[in-house]
């Protein structure tokens, strides 16, 4: 995929055919480099892995959700399933897998062998969630279970698939976002989300719009699809890009095998850390995402609450998402041109006020309708504004380490947020706009963190030669 130099069998060019010919343009990025066309085949594997892995991340947590209400979940096991969980398999597998993705070096490359690996173990999850309530009803019938019901046999089996999805998920979703930072140049990283977040939500749209309505009724057959069209198009993706060549790992000392993990386990939290500028740029990126996931979570059960028809709200997703498509090319433009913190912090700020909103007023199909869709929208502008954010800030060498470690302290948060709203929504008799409060709460929190980043990033060289801490070159400006 990248540009092949050109040959010079033709002979030199003479001085005017040098005058008359303008060089053609071309991005680099570490080994790599692309002519138009190289760049433009990139584009269309990633994106096309992409669209894969979107519909998967857009619709399976949606179906195991409402299969969840279906076989009596409490709102508490809930948000232990979807919220905890994976955030305890994120906590523990994504620093583990980055800091080994990004010290491994292979015939096809660091991120590539750790991608192809996950992406059975997705499959096959998907196919167990689609037999689950089938399992289900076998082992209630299984002697010496029967005291055990057909629903909590059910949520057995739909938590053990559902975790395996996870884990799949968790390992593959740290070193896709890797792969991305080492293959695409850094000036077009804005632009690239932007599309990256478009396609996702075409994904999106694409499920809420003619499934999610049918998915309760139709779930075996959503998820086998999902899961097919998923271990196909990543698969491709995987045998066409093409990574570069990387410098060898730092050497570590081998002191011994248990003092050498030690040591790497140390090293990584001294690095990621023990530096107060990384700890603010962690406590923004956790806050507003805690934002978001605290509505989130419970979102489709305030419908359900209101007696909102699921194809419905499947169309009011869809309808977001159709709004963020259309504004998500400019906001990586934007992101490109002003810096994502800068672009983000103004969406954040506009997602507070509407949270606030959103808690008073969302008592009703119809106010929460326009409530719903307006967050979905402000979200997602967050997310698209900021996709780049790491790759800004985070040391070039070690970005996948950075990001897990990021990740690392959201999922830490979430691990301890989702079942205090569920258990705060059990109490209160499954008032779930109460959610939309503490929503607010950490979005002013997660805007707060943001001025101090901004503060910090203009006394390491400011936005236009900000130079990240522990980073001993400038890397090319975007």
């Amino acid at each position: 995929m990248p540009s092949p130099k050109p040959s010079s069998a033709a002979g030199p060019a003479s001085p005017r055919d040098v005058q008359a010919q303008p060089a053609a343009r071309v991005w680099r990025t570490g080994t790599l480099s692309y002519g138009v066309a190289g760049l433009l085949l990139l584009f269309v594997w990633l994106l096309g892995g992409d669209f894969a892995w979107s519909l998967k991340e857009r619709s399976v947590p949606a179906v195991v959700q409402l299969l969840l209400k279906r076989y009596g979940a409490t709102d508490l096991w809930t948000g232990l399933l979807l919220g905890t969980l994976p955030s305890v398999i994120s906590m523990v597998l994504g620093p583990y897998i980055s800091c080994r993705s990004d010290r491994h070096r292979g015939r096809l490359g660091r991120r590539i062998p750790y991608l192809i690996l996950t992406t059975p173990f997705a499959v096959l999850a998907m196919m167990g969630l689609a037999l689950g309530p089938t399992v289900g009803q076998w082992i209630h019938a299984l002697p010496g279970f029967r005291s055990l019901s057909v629903g909590d046999a059910t949520i057995f089996v739909l938590g053990s698939f559902w975790s395996l999805f996870e884990v799949a998920t968790v390992a593959a979703n740290a070193i896709f976002i890797a792969l991305i930072n080492d293959v695409v140049p850094r000036e077009m990283l804005g632009r690239f989300f932007g599309l990256f977040r478009a396609l996702s939500l075409i994904a999106g749209m694409v499920f809420n719009y003619w499934l999610l309505g049918k998915s309760e009724s139709h779930f075996a057959a959503v998820f086998v699809g999902l899961g097919l069209l998923y271990g196909g198009g990543f698969a491709a993706m995987c045998l066409k890009v093409k990574e570069g060549a990387y410098p060898p790992p730092v050497a570590e000392a081998q002191t011994g095998r248990q003092r050498a993990a030690w040591g790497g386990i140390l090293t990584y939290f001294r690095e990621c850390f023990g530096h107060a500028f990384y700890l603010w740029v962690f406590a923004a990126f956790t806050l507003a995402n805690l934002a978001f996931f605290a509505i989130n979570l419970f979102n489709l059960y305030l419908a359900k609450s209101l007696a909102m028809d699921m194809d419905f709200y499947g169309k009011l997703i869809a309808l977001a998402y159709l709004i963020s498509l259309l504004l998500s090319y400019l906001l990586g433009h934007l992101a490109d041109r002003f810096h994502p913190l800068r672009v983000g912090m103004v969406f954040l700020g506009l997602y507070a006020l509407l949270a606030l909103v959103g808690g008073f007023l969302a008592t009703t199909t119809a106010v929460f309708a326009a409530v719903f869709v307006l967050h979905t929208v402000l979200a997602g502008a967050y997310y698209t504004a900021t996709a780049s954010l790491g790759q800004r800030l985070y040391p070039q060498a070690k970005f996948a380490q950075f990001a897990s470690a990021a990740t690392m302290l959201l999922s830490a948060s979430q691990i301890v947020i989702a079942p205090f709203i569920g258990r705060m929504l059990d109490l209160s008799g499954h008032v779930y706009r109460y959610t939309y409060y503490v929503g607010f709460g950490l979005a002013v929190l997660g805007l707060l963190a943001s001025f101090e980043v901004c503060r910090r990033i203009a006394g390491l060289g400011g936005f236009d030669n900000y130079l990240a801490p522990g980073e001993t070159f400038h890397p090319p400006a975007p």
